[in-house]
């Protein structure tokens, strides 16, 4: 790669990291702000998918839409971005998986210790979704800029 779009690539996934952690933690409009609010949590596969999908019809589009699409859209960056920072056998779609697993997993954590937004296996989910897709797009471009 080179470095003109090496640190372009640089530029963007901090970007990407400074709106992913004020989106996950600090944006008050996705109830991101510690309350006196009893905090909920979800640590059974699908439960809150399937509740969203179930509900589809009941609750407004957005929030629907926020939940399900946008826990996978907001982790396809990391996706794409990672292996283009990597070197070597770290390009590789399972690093990138572990590594973009294990982020997602930190900020449930994170939330759950600190209370702010809620915890949910759900969102490790679709998260990692959003990882694997953002990896799919990086390899479809890696092939076609060899071809």
């Amino acid at each position: 790669m080179k470095k003109r779009h090496k640190i372009f690539v640089v530029f963007l996934f901090v970007i990407y990291i400074v709106a992913l952690v004020y989106v996950l933690f600090l944006a008050e409009s996705f109830g991101r702000t510690w309350s006196e609010r009893e905090y909920s949590y979800n640590f059974t596969p699908f439960e809150t998918i399937r509740l969203f999908w179930r509900s589809r019809h009941i609750l407004p589009f957005k929030d629907v839409f926020l939940n399900l699409a946008g826990n996978v859209i907001a982790f396809m960056p990391f996706g794409l971005f990672f292996p283009m920072l990597m070197k070597g056998k770290k390009k590789n779609f399972f690093f990138v998986l572990l590594c973009g697993f294990l982020l997602t997993c930190s900020v449930e954590v994170i939330q759950l210790i600190t209370r702010t937004g809620c915890c949910d296996v759900d969102d490790v989910i679709l998260n990692t979704a959003g990882v694997i897709i953002g990896y799919i797009i990086y390899a479809v471009i890696k092939v076609r800029r060899h071809t």
